[in-house]
């Protein structure tokens, strides 16, 4: 495909040329000169000199869970170097916010030859990538007049924000549909579906809250207090690498407190790789089984804190078994097998799911009740299952059984919690549409959605959908195609433009969803534009980075708060006022600022701020410690849960399992119990796709941003991992070209043959681009995890179950 296909211009082969004519005609002198020779020669003397170096304080705002600064070298309009945090003593509660590997890379994303720098209108099919350039005139026309067609014709419920990450470390350019300029526009004109959940988080945000009224976890500097860390499923040293991560106040949090680390998980992460004391591999989907086989230890052995579960919680025997409930429905009960099934959670039958030795599983539990505080976190992997509500829920049972919750320390066995900074972020305004779906379900909604009920695919607000999904804005997000599930059934449903009539992608590059644009505008990055953003994840020590444009804009690149507001001038005047209230996006900041400071004098002014770049804080409080209110004084200060204490037998979720209609295989359970799933390891589909395949965040991209860096994909290669047990029986060798595949697609990369992933296991990096001829076989050979996913939904969360797959592999 010709450059000027792609970007709608002239090609770059065609720039250079006319670039060689003019500097040949200015030679020659054949082009009429506005100045004299003497000031020619004299501005060639100016453009000989070195250029000043600048350097502007900018972040990396990708979807990490860490925020890092950046100090971008500028000289001649364009950045050619890229340092980051120098500040601070670089000490524990004071350390330097260092970006890792990939926002060390972001000058070859800011000056990539692939950037995107016309808006475009769609002239094939769905999906082919093929693109006119056309004026911004036309393109701000064409959203417009479709956006009041499908409100005229369908309702506001019609229209739908797709769900997306890459800016959510922005404030003015945030990204996240709930808290998106987008999101404010469209609340100004009618409203827009809502969605709750997200890709990451749907299952343990929506079930902790079951158990706890809320989400939170101890932050990870807490860990200098703690005696033994076990870790589910965590791996920040690849997630939140970098110093705006967490992976710093874990090495130093230890460093200090010398706790014990236990990491269980399928691989042998970066985050265990050395710094463990030991790693316990375990089967996919399988975390609640093995806290049930400890559970029965703790029981047997009287290792459980009687008194806590007596004051805190409901339901874990029979005395704090809440009305309603039947006889023997208590959690003890369940797992000395006096509950419905009549099994007994032992180590044995433990070990026979989770493939962990019952007397590893005994040790690990007499560790876990002997030892205190004990910090117990998850990741967001083990949740990210078919089961993954119950298993969140679960790995919460082993710190409320042994009495850790609220205590410097201990954890509620969430992930980790963090101090952040005064913030006030763009005002949303209301959303006069009530109604919501889970953000996984999208694809439902525009191919059948007024089948969707509230009883069977979780619709919110009202008992079912009245319209399909007709409009789209997908605005810094590739989760249109490359992440989501099922790429190749989600492409059929996205090809068909008389079920979705309008996509508009708002974007820096082609990515797998950019191709599905019917309109395409490039947006400006981050670093281009001014805002301010707070750290995310980042321990005991909160910051604001002031970021600032690094360059002009280039080309017909524009800010999505200008994009908006041409939008919001065609839908009427009243809109357009609503929506900016006459401010400009520097005024906004300028507002928004004044009000964090009225909330907070000790920040610093705002020019103040801005020439600082960055401004840290360590929590006042030493560490954020989850429920501490609560466990000093439940009456005082009772959870958010229906009784206020801590439900183990959760009576919402029975009515709940009573009610909603589900599928085959699908639990829903009061009690925080193991349940298997389709595609588990004990599918019989095994017998035909045999490995349990499941995907990781890589260190080489976060979801699919970076994925086009030439030196990241360089420096760490894009591999499916496989054990050598299950390799040697395919006759497959380390670096071999494989064929990774089920019954939904399949993929092609190399194999690296490894002992650090559990036998019958299979592992791959995700948020690689999708790379396939759509309209051919449709073998992926950007080996994008998503062509192998399924577009079945948890059972509670309606949450993306992207960890739960069989595969078969075999050498190309």
């Amino acid at each position: 495909m010709s450059d000027s296909i792609l970007q709608g211009g002239i090609s770059r082969r065609a720039l250079v040329k006319s670039t060689a004519i003019g500097s040949l005609a200015l030679a020659a002198g054949t082009l009429s000169l506005p100045f004299s020779v003497r000031s020619a020669a004299a501005a060639v003397q100016q453009a000989m000199q070195p250029a000043e170096d600048k350097i502007v304080w900018g972040a990396c705002s990708v979807n990490c869970g860490s925020r890092c600064a950046l100090r971008l070298h500028v000289k001649d309009d364009e950045v050619w170097r890229v340092e980051t945090d120098n500040t601070g003593d670089d000490i524990y509660g004071n350390h330097q916010v260092r970006a890792c590997l990939r926002g060390r890379s972001i000058r070859r994303r800011i000056n990539h030859p692939d950037r995107l720098n016309y808006p475009m209108k769609r002239v094939g099919k769905r999906g082919e990538g093929k693109f006119e350039r056309i004026s911004w005139q036309e393109a701000l026309d064409t959203i417009s007049s479709s956006l009041k067609r499908t409100v005229s014709q369908y309702g506001n419920e019609a229209v739908y924000i797709n769900y997306s990450s890459g800016i959510v470390g922005g404030n003015m350019t945030r990204s996240s549909p709930s808290a998106s300029p987008i999101r404010r526009l469209m609340n100004c004109y009618g409203g827009s579906l809502n969605q709750y959940g997200t890709y990451s988080t749907a299952q343990i945000a929506c079930a902790m809250p079951y158990t706890y009224g809320s989400n939170d976890g101890n932050s990870t500097s807490d860990i200098e207090n703690s005696r033994l860390v076990v870790m589910f499923g965590n791996n920040p040293a690849e997630t939140r690498m970098s110093g705006g991560g967490i992976t710093y106040y874990l090495e130093q949090a230890r460093e200090r407190s010398n706790a014990r680390m236990i990491v269980i998980d399928p691989r042998y992460t970066d985050t265990a790789a050395g710094r463990e004391d030991e790693w316990i591999p375990i089967r996919p989907g399988t975390d609640a089984a093995l806290v049930e086989g400890i559970a029965w230890v703790l029981i047997n052995e009287n290792l459980v804190d009687q008194p806590f579960l007596d004051k805190y919680c409901v339901g874990y025997d029979e005395k704090t078994l809440p009305v309603g409930a039947p006889a023997n429905g208590h959690y003890k009960a369940w797992i000395l097998g006096q509950g419905d099934d009549g099994v007994a959670k032992t180590p044995q039958w433990a070990s026979r799911i989770t493939g962990i030795p019952a007397e590893r599983i005994v040790k690990l539990a007499r560790e876990i009740g002997s030892t205190k505080p004990a910090y117990i976190c998850q990741g967001w992997g083990p949740q990210r299952q078919a089961n993954g509500e119950l298993t969140a829920r679960a790995i919460a049972m082993l710190p409320i059984l042994t009495g850790n919750v609220g205590i410097n320390g201990g954890n509620s066995g969430a992930r980790e919690s963090t101090y952040t900074m005064t913030i006030e972020r763009l005002p949303m305004l209301e959303n006069p549409v009530k109604t919501a779906i889970s953000c996984f379900s999208w694809t439902d909604a525009i191919d059948h959605g007024p089948e969707m009920t509230a009883l069977r695919d979780g619709v919110r607000g009202k008992e079912k959908l009245d319209v399909p999904i007709k409009f789209i804005w997908n605005y810094a997000g590739n989760a249109l195609v490359n992440q989501h599930s099922d790429i190749n059934k989600t492409h059929e449903i996205l090809q068909d433009e008389s079920k979705c009539e309008m996509i508009v992608v708002i974007e820096n590059f082609m990515t797998s969803s950019a191709k599905y644009a019917d309109i395409l505008l490039p947006d400006l990055m981050t670093v281009e534009q001014e805002d301010i953003i707070p750290n995310d994840y980042a321990g005991n020590m909160g910051y604001l980075i002031f970021i600032q444009p690094a360059t002009a804009p280039k080309f017909e690149r524009r800010p999505i708060y200008w994009i908006l507001c041409e939008v919001a001038k065609r839908l009427g005047d009243d809109v357009l006022q609503k929506f900016s209230e006459g401010r400009s996006q520097a005024e906004w900041l300028q507002y928004l600022y004044g009000k964090m400071r009225a909330r907070d004098p000790a920040l610093p002014a705002y020019d103040e701020l801005k020439k600082m770049g960055i401004y840290k804080r360590k929590d006042p409080n030493g560490h954020f410690v989850a429920y501490r209110k609560f466990r000093e004084d439940p009456q005082a200060n009772p959870l958010k849960t229906p009784s206020g204490k801590i439900e183990i037998y959760s009576s919402r979720l029975a009515e709940i399992a009573g009610t909603w209609e589900l599928k085959q295989g699908d639990v829903i359970s009061p009690l925080p119990i193991y349940a298997a799933t389709p595609e588990g390891w004990d599918d019989p589909k095994r017998s035909t796709f045999p490995l349990q395949m499941y995907g990781f965040h890589y260190k080489a991209r976060t979801h699919s941003t970076y994925a086009n860096v030439d030196v990241l994909q360089a420096a760490c290669r894009h591999e499916v991992w496989i054990n050598p047990l299950d390799a040697q029986k395919r006759g497959i060798t380390d670096g071999d070209m494989v064929r990774v595949f089920n019954d939904r697609g399949e993929v092609r990369l190399p194999a690296k043959v490894t002992p650090r992933i559990l036998p019958g296991v299979s592992a791959m990096g995700q948020g690689a681009w999708h790379q396939a001829d759509m309209a051919g076989d449709r073998i992926d050979y950007g080996a994008c995890i998503n062509t192998l996913t399924t577009l079945r939904p948890s059972p509670l969360a309606k949450g993306n179950p992207q960890h739960t797959n069989l595969v078969e592999i075999e050498k190309v």
